[in-house]
């Protein structure tokens, strides 16, 4: 079928469109109020950019096209509804993976392509190598560039969110280190450029690629991917997420510049710009470099003796809990992980409602790093209904403290852990941290006494302000619930 002349043009423009949808989106996702509808908007214009591009001239194998959107849409509609919210944090590295993975292997793709050109014209045509990539009907020196740069990043970001996902999902341990780790990482990146660039020259002089280096290439992207996530404690999992979403982002957007396709472009810049500056915000919230995160022990456990904590853990039932803080004036919540893997948010939303109705003033405080994933625990409280004014930030809520009359942790442990600003040792030492200590009373709910994710004890638990309310989030959220109405009968 011959397309109108005119045709390339109304891409361009719905192109555009759904550019300005995708930013309108990302804007709208910046509030947990709008974020729902932020999504439908940037969903819109990725809907209208997948169709526009049908219409492209020269566009084929539409067949196959067809075929990997169908199976791709039914996969993660039924992933989508089926995976719970406990592993998401889990499906956004995967998916994450996946859109990494899909722009290294356009890159492989036009690589492979070029070579092949290359090699029938060069046969044919003794002109200059210039020349011969134009004659190729293929690639000039900076989209090789451009291909083999988003080949690297898309590699990585793949396999290194694949390892993410089996960490966090409990397949693999959460840290894996050996002597000389970090030298052994350089080794391999440094070959994979090194392939890479040997590569590159000899397309640029007009001479056929050698396989071995292509495929070589390939593998040590991979290989690099996988070594730079292993090392990287399960606590740093949030700033890994977002870090390798920005990579695959900038994949996207260089393998757009390679096949000349503004919606890639846009879209690849504006997720690794998200992405970048997520990063920078957790990291920041950490208090360290991203440097710090790749090359750094925090989730290591710690490797110098740490201070020995003093002081005893004190248990409490859960009826006395829920008297402390039905008397209470100002009660904080403050969630974590743990609460995730209870499904306790909907339980601790409806003990807050009848604290509320007491007349409480009840607020939930949020830690930036809590969870898996950045901003986890607000789409938990959001799921279970919790107002956003009642949500607070680390920064907003921590000078709060002191005037909290009761302090409920559930299912948080690092990000509450005063070691972080006390103990020179502790591998999570300088990360900023939630003040809960300085609350006038603190109730931990812990299934037992196991550690954090970062692997170390916690100074908080054995504090003369703190009792621990032992059991399962949720069945112990459902006993607070009791002990109110206990008292309201």
């Amino acid at each position: 079928m011959t397309l109108p002349s005119y045709m390339p043009t109304i891409v361009d423009a719905i192109y555009f469109i759904a550019a300005v949808l995708f930013i309108w989106g990302l804007k709208r996702m910046s509030s947990p109020r709008t974020a729902r509808r932020g999504i439908v908007w940037a969903g819109g214009g990725m809907a209208a950019a997948i169709i526009v591009t049908f219409f492209l001239p020269g566009i084929h194998n539409l067949g196959w096209m067809i075929g990997a959107i169908v199976v791709g849409v039914v996969i993660s509609w039924i992933v989508g509804r089926r995976v719970p919210m406990t592993a998401m944090p889990q499906m956004v590295a995967l998916f994450n993976g996946m859109g990494g993975g899909a722009a290294a292997a356009i890159g492989a793709v036009e690589l492979i392509r070029f070579n092949v050109a290359l090699k029938l014209v060069t046969t044919t045509l003794p002109v200059q190598p210039q020349a011969q990539a134009t004659a190729a009907g293929h690639l000039g020196a900076t989209e090789l560039t451009l291909a083999f740069v988003g080949v690297l990043i898309g590699a990585v970001s793949f396999t290194g969110s694949l390892i993410a996902f089996a960490k966090l999902q409990g397949w693999m341990d959460r840290r894996f280190v050996f002597p000389l780790q970090r030298w052994v990482n350089l080794a391999i990146f440094i070959a994979a450029v090194v392939c890479g660039a040997l590569a590159l020259a000899a397309g640029i002089e007009g001479h056929a690629f050698a396989w071995g280096l292509l495929i070589a290439f390939f593998a040590l992207a991979l290989v690099f991917g996988i070594a730079m996530t292993l090392p990287i404690g399960g606590a740093d999992m949030p700033v890994v997420i977002s870090m390798y979403n920005a990579f695959t982002g900038l994949a996207v957007a260089f393998e757009g510049f390679v096949l000349q396709n503004e919606a890639m472009i846009i879209a690849g810049m504006v997720v690794g710009a998200a992405g970048t500056l997520l990063t920078q915000l957790m990291a920041k919230a950490m208090n360290r470099s991203l440097g710090n995160v790749l090359f750094g022990n925090f989730g290591a456990g710690g490797g110098a003796a740490q201070q020995e904590i003093a002081g005893a853990l004190k248990p409490i039932d859960a009826n006395d809990a829920a008297v402390m803080m039905a008397y209470a004036e100002r009660v904080a919540i403050v969630p974590g992980y743990g609460m995730a893997v209870a499904q306790a948010q909907h339980k601790i939303w409806e003990f807050a409602k009848l604290l509320i109705e007491r007349g409480v003033k009840v607020k939930f405080a949020i830690h930036p790093v809590a969870g898996r994933m950045p901003g986890h625990m607000n789409v938990l409280l959001a799921e279970a209904g919790v107002p956003y004014d009642l949500i607070e930030d680390m920064d907003d809520i921590n000078p709060e403290f002191p005037n909290i009359d009761v302090a409920l942790v559930i299912g948080a442990n690092d990000v509450v852990n005063p070691v972080a600003r006390t103990d020179k040792n502790s591998p999570i030492y300088g990360m900023p941290i939630l003040d809960v200590a300085k609350a006038k009373n603190v109730i931990v709910i812990k299934r037992g006494r196991g550690k954090g994710f970062a692997g170390i004890e916690n100074a908080l638990f054995y504090a003369d302000n703190t009792r621990m309310l032992y059991g399962d989030g949720q069945a112990a959220a459902g006993e607070l619930v009791t002990g109110l109405k206990t008292l309201d009968a």
